[in-house]
């Protein structure tokens, strides 16, 4: 299952091979341009199949086959450059020779020396592990709390986006804007669907994680909070395990907010209002981000009486008022009861009633529901591993501080997922997953880039965006202009009779290159991808105009917004342009 770090040897597939990795000293560096020069260099030898060398470290990392080439062989080619002088191997015997008081001989003997431990179970975690199968290297997987999968599977995406598309299917058999159509709520079983959820998750988590993880060979899985002994081993109860590299793949959990009383209730998250077999006649909802908003609209469709209490002005605070104010309306025409300006005192239980007391525009204002939920934003899971006794950087917030190439301030230690300072979405979890791997193991310093994003909140209409907004534009000293189009002007919103929302495109005036979109629509987030790949590889705006569009689709309100930065398309017939 392993591989012994800085000198191992390994029988591959192809029995004629043997796969060897070795951590070279290396006297002369100077700069990081030495150590690219080093790679280059022994990258030419026949059978190298990886070489990452570090300057700050003084030590370089190569993998090969030994049936081709020789530890001697990438010695010798770095000493023949004349600037370099490597000093010796640095293998793992050397480094527990110098660690006796953490790390027995015993962990050596039963194999828990590893080129690679990846800290968490979720997608980034996942994508670090198939990576790193397909490099061939040793390696152990730690998880704790939540079971492997992480959020998205378990209490994340799966279960949150299950529910809502069933409560959109009890909505839309409820109302009809066709006349002629008598629409019929129809008869459902909230219990039978939370059953089918957990089927669902179960089904899942074992075909797209636990097959996977029985399939990598080389992949060891232990459960348990791992806590840093120093910066290339850790402790997990009562077992010590070593590596080459790290990977912190840790995701988060719900911030909790002291308010007074909260923790003496029994509140939900989203981590436990999706297994509650029995519907809740009311909810208070704390907080107002795309987490409580998307679990608020869908308890409100299966019946639930929903208030949203929330501290700040408006809903969606990472957004532009124009789309949080579309947005609320719809919420509150769907009968969701919004409360803003509120600064929550304290909460308490008054007989079987959960009681939260606020002060809204210097009154005093009570709420009270069966049940609440906190959906007041996350929090990385950094606390208890040990990351700042080893000098681990940290934002005020706890999330691990990485570079673009997921490097945190130890340069054997990289980070990915929701646990860091980059985008907190499951996709760009496994992407830098998979990245971190290559950037510590292959030496192909990939830098992570995020330019033209897509992300979706599934609401109905559903919220989603690429790219930049106004803000962020003018941020950046980035000149801008919009177009916005309704989707009363969109003809396949006209035919649905389903016109809410709209489509705004960010432009720069002075290129002509699309910067952004933001997009509030029944099922707005399928445009998204149109939009990222059109800043992703600079399509210009009035390309987006003069490109076809199917009729009657969603996306030509993508062109009708193009167009309408020169012209006005209540002029135009339809499909003109």
């Amino acid at each position: 299952m392993f591989n012994k770090l800085f000198g191992d040897k390994k029988k591959s597939k192809n029995s004629q091979e043997q796969i060897e990795t070795i951590t070279l000293k290396i006297k002369g560096m100077t700069c990081d341009h030495c150590a690219t020069s080093i790679e280059k260099k022994v990258s030419t030898l026949n059978g190298i199949i990886k070489e990452k060398v570090s300057h700050s470290e003084g030590n370089g990392d190569f993998r090969f086959d030994a049936s081709k080439t020789s530890r001697e062989a990438i010695i010798d080619t770095i000493n023949a450059m004349g600037s370099y002088q490597v000093q010796g191997e640095a293998d793992a015997n050397s480094y527990f020779e110098e660690h006796k008081s953490t790390i027995s001989s015993k962990n050596e003997e039963s194999g828990q020396l590893f080129d690679l431990i990846i800290i968490g179970g979720g997608s980034a975690a996942f994508a670090a592990a198939i990576q790193a199968e397909e490099l061939g290297l040793s390696t152990l997987m730690v998880n704790a709390g939540l079971p492997i999968g992480g959020t998205c599977v378990n209490v994340g995406c799966v279960p949150s986006k299950y529910l809502i598309r069933a409560a959109e299917s009890i909505h839309k058999a409820s109302f009809s804007p066709f006349e002629g159509i008598t629409p019929k709520k129809p008869d459902w079983d909230y219990k039978k669907i939370i059953q089918q959820k957990k089927t669902l998750v179960g089904e899942l988590q074992k075909k797209k994680y636990l097959d996977i993880i029985g399939g990598l060979s080389n992949v060891k899985v232990v459960e348990g909070w791992a806590k840093f002994i120093d910066e290339k081993s850790i402790r997990v109860g009562n077992e010590t395990y070593a590596g080459l590299k790290f990977i912190l793949a840790t995701g988060v959990t719900t911030n909790i907010p002291d308010y007074e009383g909260l923790k003496e209730v029994d509140y939900l998250t989203h981590v436990s209002i999706f297994d509650l077999e029995e519907l809740p006649e009311s909810l208070i909802v704390l907080g107002a981000g795309y987490i409580a908003l998307e679990i608020a609209q869908a308890y409100n469709r299966f019946g639930t009486k929903v208030q949203i209490v929330h501290r700040s002005d408006r809903i969606l605070r990472t957004q532009q008022q124009d789309v949080t104010n579309e947005l609320h309306k719809h919420l509150a025409d769907d009968g969701i009861d919004i409360q803003l300006n509120n600064t929550i005192r304290k909460v308490y239980k008054s007989d079987d009633k959960i009681m939260v007391e606020a002060i809204h525009n210097g009154q005093l204002k009570t709420f009270e529901a069966t049940h609440i939920l906190v959906a007041t934003g996350t929090k990385p899971n950094t606390d208890g591993i040990g990351l700042e006794d080893i000098g681990i950087e940290l934002e005020s917030k706890g999330h691990i501080m990485v570079d673009a190439r997921l490097e945190t301030s130890l340069p054997n230690i990289y980070a990915a997922g929701d646990c860091t300072n980059s985008p907190a979405f499951v996709y760009t979890a496994a992407y830098e997953g998979k990245i971190a791997i290559q950037n510590a193991f292959s030496g192909k310093m990939i830098d992570t880039n995020y330019s033209g994003l897509p992300w979706v909140i599934f609401t109905d209409p559903q919220v989603a965006g690429a790219g930049m907004d106004e803000k962020e534009a003018e941020e950046a000293g980035i000149p801008f202009e919009t177009s916005v189009v309704p989707l009363s002007e969109v003809p396949r919103s006209q035919a649905s009779l389903d016109t809410r929302g709209f489509i705004k495109l960010i432009r720069n005036p002075e290129t002509d290159k699309l910067l952004g979109v933001r997009i509030v629509a029944p099922e707005g987030g399928e445009l998204a991808m149109q939009a990222s790949l059109a800043i992703k590889y600079g399509i210009s705006v009035e390309d987006l105009a003069n490109s076809f569009h199917p009729y009657l689709t969603l996306s030509e309100g993508i062109k009708l917004a193009a167009i309408t930065f020169h012209k006005d398309i209540a002029e135009l017939s339809c499909c003109a342009s």
